[in-house]
């Protein structure tokens, strides 16, 4: 299937190189000089992230007879950034513009994507409890569930923003010209922005420095945000557990077992 709708945009000459991913839908390709990023299926919403800079420039779109819609991108050498340098100011600076667009967040409510409400959270999480069967459950996701039920008035009606939902730093893109992108759109929603921050903020700043990352980011940080961000910490890390679950990979799921607990000790919900 791959070479068919490839070979039907491109032609034969062009050289084809899997990108790696997921989903298995992305490619590299380049005829002599030409170098092109296509993906089939991306986030509809990316030609606003790329005439803002935020993704690598989009080139063309093509929809195919069957339905599916082909997206090719400026093709960038680069890496990814290291766990180190998402402390930097530049990362900070980047997501502020991102949470602070209307641009694609009205695009985005265009497209209908519902504000991701934080109820919705808890009985998702709950329901996949349920279907992987409770009797499995450890006892630190029972304790967390209740947490994040009885948190559940203080992450209620807030501001929503367009969030990417995944800020882990392979999603970070630094080119060799010095251009910092964040891609890897599919999962995005309109939601509270402490969901990005508190994953941020959890994996890969040390406590003694958010109130200077969130200075940079543009906003302070006071208990309301913290309990946030701790709020959606927590959902995302029982959503890691279910997810290595749900895939037989135990070993990762024990890995984020361990943080919740940690996290979970720290915050006071559980005694050692």
């Amino acid at each position: 299937m791959k070479v068919n709708w490839l070979e039907q945009i491109l032609g034969e000459e062009w050289i084809i190189t899997p990108a790696g991913g997921s989903t298995g839908e992305a490619y590299y390709a380049q005829l002599d000089s030409k170098r092109l990023f296509l993906k089939r299926n991306s986030s509809p919403f990316l030609a606003v992230l790329s005439a803002e800079g935020i993704v690598p420039k989009l080139i063309w779109t093509k929809r195919m007879e069957n339905g599916d819609v082909i997206t090719a991108q400026q093709w960038l050498e680069g890496r990814e950034l290291s766990p180190e340098e998402m402390k930097h100011t530049r990362v900070a600076q980047l997501l502020s513009k991102i949470h602070h667009s209307s641009e694609l967040l009205d695009l985005l409510m265009r497209l209908g994507k519902r504000p991701l409400n934080p109820e919705n959270i808890v009985q998702d999480l709950k329901n996949q409890e349920q279907h992987a069967s409770f009797i499995n459950t450890q006892i630190e996701i029972h304790q967390a569930l209740r947490y994040l039920e009885e948190q559940l008035p203080f992450v209620q009606n807030q501001q929503k923003v367009v969030c990417h939902c995944d800020m882990n730093h392979n999603n970070w893109l630094l080119t060799r010209s010095d251009q910092l992108y964040l891609i890897d759109w599919d999962n995005a929603m309109v939601a509270d922005p402490a969901m990005d921050l508190g994953m941020i903020l959890h994996w890969y700043i040390p406590k003694g420095e958010w109130n200077d990352w969130l200075d940079t980011y543009g906003i302070e940080l006071n208990d309301d945000l913290l309990a946030r961000m701790y709020w959606y910490i927590i959902a995302q890390t029982i959503a890691f557990i279910q997810w290595h679950k749900h895939r037989k990979e135990e070993s990762q799921a024990a890995r984020w077992l361990n943080d919740l607990k940690r996290l979970m000790i720290d915050l006071g919900i559980i005694n050692i």
